[in-house]
């Protein structure tokens, strides 16, 4: 019998010696028969050391390999690939909470090595559309803006389009301190991916939770901006296994916080690049939309399972483009946006929310009685009602004057002033129930005459204005 010729099983690990070509972080080397995509690769050096990769493509008898570590030093005659037979995993544990963990799952904390209780498929598992359920209940984040007006849903994906040099860590560090579902103690966790970010911004992060005492309830997942660009792709998808895991083996509530999906989208790009595939929109691949969907659509609740996952992904805007490819397709495949304004952000406002720009698609079968609380929707509407009358009443300023307006246009200018110093600003440490914005709320529409709330009907002004003076009347 000829040996050469025997193919090993597949679930057992067969190797090759030796590359056909290596490109940028890729490399091509002879597969077995019934290599898969996806499947995990391990690459070993000639001086011992070994790097990880999977399949990302086949062609005939050849496969392309993803090397997450870099394929710097690999020698194309000696390099040894061993072939797994299976999908790449990541380690799964109820004791995950509290620690730090690099992009492909391996403990970054120092804290000693992981237990699991079993393994992950970081590609998930396919969700029946039939079995999702629709979500209705609230996560409070302790930030007036986003509770009362872009209100966050349990198993929404709810995304943050910020800008370069903004606040969204500030922002992120603060809803992972405060968050947790409305109206009743539940299991609820939280998931912390961090990709392509500065070691003194992810030292920041675990400072920031280790202080709150938020960090027993989180997993920190990071891939550092000195970490393999190819390795961001896969950290999300651990991030989200993870999730899940806890999710529907736990029945807990996971909140799944993703900053920055840019970096993400980018790396995706690099690697397009050196697959030799034809750009799509400012170079990104052609296929961005599903990759990200995959991405988005791993949230949900599922019908007879307790727990739930709820993803707040944060993204930057190049040039603060809300048109970019990246904002862009996220917006189409997510239900609704919180995006950052950068004039507020001048103006010391914080956090800087687009009250115009923003919404929560989800957010009308969440609130209201029986949810939050009966005048929630009311509020709301007024609220954005009169904040585009004072975006009019600030154009018309801009041209003939302040002095020259009208006295209700007066009003609203004056309004807009107390709207952004008492209710969209708020310390970074602060943490606001929805019931205390929404009296904030009416106490800044309080300050208009009651002819102009016309948003909300007479039972509901009855009971909750309250005409004020303006502090500058």
């Amino acid at each position: 019998m000829d040996n050469s010729q025997h193919t090993p099983p597949r679930g057992f690990s067969a190797e090759r010696i030796g590359l056909r070509a290596i490109n940028g972080p890729l490399v091509v080397v002879d597969g077995l028969p019934g290599t898969g995509y996806e499947e995990v690769v391990t690459l070993t050096l000639d001086d011992g050391t070994t790097r990880q990769g999977r399949v990302i493509e086949l062609a005939g008898t050849k496969a392309v390999v993803q090397v997450f570590e870099g394929t710097q030093g690999l020698s194309r005659t000696n390099t040894r690939t061993a072939f797994s037979g299976k999908p790449m995993r990541v380690a799964l544990a109820k004791e995950l909470f509290g620690r730090v963990l690099d992009g492909c799952g391996r403990p970054a904390d120092g804290l000693g090595e992981l237990f699991p209780e079993t393994y992950g498929d970081i590609n998930g598992m396919p969700i029946n559309p039939i079995s999702r359920v629709y979500p209705r209940e609230v996560i409070q984040t302790g930030i007036s803006a986003i509770d009362t007006l872009t209100t966050l849903i349990r198993g929404q994906k709810l995304p943050v389009f910020s800008g370069s040099g903004m606040q969204h860590n500030a922002l992120a560090v603060q809803i992972v301190r405060n968050a947790r579902l409305l109206g009743r103690e539940s299991n609820f966790g939280i998931v912390f991916v961090a990709m392509g970010v500065k070691h003194d911004v992810a030292a920041y992060f675990r400072a920031a939770f280790e202080h709150s005492g938020a960090m027993r309830n989180v997993v920190m997942v990071q891939n550092l901006s000195s970490d393999p660009v190819i390795e961001r792709i896969i950290t999300p998808r651990v991030a989200l296994t993870i999730a899940e895991y806890m999710a529907f083996t736990h029945h807990m509530h996971m909140l799944v916080v993703m900053t920055d999906m840019t970096a993400y989208a980018e790396a995706l790009r690099e690697l397009s690049s050196s697959k030799g595939e034809f750009p799509g929109r400012k170079g990104y691949p052609g296929y961005l939309y599903s990759d990200l969907a995959s991405l988005y659509e791993r949230a949900g609740i599922l019908q007879g399972v307790e727990g739930s996952v709820t993803q707040l992904p944060i993204l930057t805007m190049p040039n603060d483009d809300i048109t970019h490819p990246v904002p862009d397709l996220t917006a189409y495949i997510t239900e609704g946006q919180i995006v950052l304004d950068r004039a507020l952000d001048k103006a010391g406002v914080y956090p800087p929310v687009s009250m115009l720009s923003s919404l929560s698609r989800l957010m009308k079968d969440g609130i209201g009685e029986g949810y939050t609380r009966k005048d929630h929707a009311a509020v709301s509407a007024q609220l954005f009602a009169c904040c585009a009358r004072v975006q009019d009443a600030r154009a018309l300023a801009s041209v003939i004057g302040e002095e020259e307006l009208s006295d209700i246009d007066k009003q609203y200018i004056a309004f807009g002033r107390q709207l952004e110093a008492k209710f969209l600003n708020q310390r970074p440490d602060e943490d606001r129930g929805l019931l205390d914005s929404l009296d904030l709320g009416w106490s800044v529409l309080s300050l208009l005459p009651r002819e102009l709330l016309d948003r909300v009907d007479d039972a509901t002004l009855d009971e909750f204005y309250r005409p004020q003076v303006t502090e500058e009347a």
